[in-house]
């Protein structure tokens, strides 16, 4: 018999504090706290939360866009920094795994990071998205294939990644072949309209089909005022409306409790770690029914570096 190990999960659905972009770390906190008192052992919180998506990308012309890249960039995280400490202190004090989205700051250039962080409040990984989307390309940098790996956490073994990291499947398969149990899923929501919303569950539940894994899936939410504070032409906040969809997918591509498609709030649901055994009995795609001498994927995960030496050592920071 499957051993059967219980896994309580939450995903996160809350605005962050764009008056004041530096207390957006303390509503992840204070979520943290109500989600302890609910005996969550794993949170998985949306895309970039910290300090807050740059949807002003999506709504203003590159021309327009200087003064509020620049406020993001002030208040970007750096990793580590004041707001990973308070994440790691809460994580510890309620052993609880954590999976935080933020804008990362590395000397000139933005990136959009998730962080993983143990229920030890150890950072078990910082990855930053391979390829940013569309409008998002004039804020973030690209990162690399170094932080495409599934982590050994207190809650099983966990991989992440965002938004439309999810369409590219060479990028899943890396962390497939890494035999994830968990994977979190990281949207910014509040974005582009039910569309989204529709899309994103199609993508999250056929994940958790064709991995076996269950899937954490993390939207932020916007108030009627946040949006209008971020565009006056009533037009463009049509496109700031929906594209909400908050949930928790079973290895067997079922929803694990009702989604959260408006408001703030938070989805929990109990995983029983043994349907991950009992959904790859059936249907291993990295296992028993990959064919790796016919096909098979190739991941340069090695740090990028603007420099290297001619001596061979290789740096990837300066």
């Amino acid at each position: 018999m499957t051993e059967s190990r219980i896994i309580r999960a939450a995903a996160a659905q809350i605005a962050p504090d764009l008056q004041n972009p530096g207390q957006t770390i303390q509503r992840v906190c204070q979520t943290m706290e109500e989600a302890a008192a609910r005996g969550v052992q794993i949170i998985v919180f949306p895309e970039t939360f910290v300090p807050y998506y740059p949807y002003f990308s999506f709504v203003s012309p590159p021309v327009q866009q200087g003064k509020e890249h620049l406020r993001l960039y002030e208040h970007a995280v750096t990793v580590p920094g004041s707001e990973t400490e308070a994440v790691s202190a809460m994580a510890a004090k309620h052993n609880m795994v954590v999976i935080l989205g933020v804008n990362e700051r590395d000397h000139g250039t933005l990136y959009n990071a998730q962080i993983i962080f143990d229920s030890t409040g150890e950072i078990l990984l910082k990855r930053r998205k391979i390829t940013p989307t569309y409008h998002e390309r004039m804020v973030w940098g690209q990162g690399d294939a170094s932080g495409l790996k599934v982590v050994q956490s207190g809650a099983g073994r966990v991989g992440a990644l965002a938004c439309w990291e999810h369409y590219n499947p060479l990028a899943r398969y890396c962390l497939m072949a890494q035999h994830e149990e968990i994977h979190c899923a990281q949207f910014p929501g509040s974005l582009v309209g039910q569309v989204f919303a529709d899309q994103m569950e199609v993508t999250i539940r056929h994940h958790a089909l064709e991995s076996g894994c269950f899937v954490i899936n993390s939207t932020a939410w916007l108030s009627e005022e946040q949006i209008q504070s971020i565009s006056q032409d009533s037009a463009l906040q049509k496109g700031l409306r929906g594209g909400c969809f908050t949930a928790i997918v079973s290895p067997e591509g079922k929803l694990l409790g009702e989604p959260l498609t408006e408001g703030e709030g938070l989805v929990v649901a109990d995983l029983d770690m043994a349907l991950v055994t009992k959904r790859k009995r059936m249907m291993d795609s990295v296992g028993h029914y990959s064919r790796p001498e016919l096909l098979s994927l190739l991941v340069r995960d090695e740090a990028s570096s603007p420099m290297r030496k001619t001596s061979g050592v290789h740096h990837a920071e300066y």
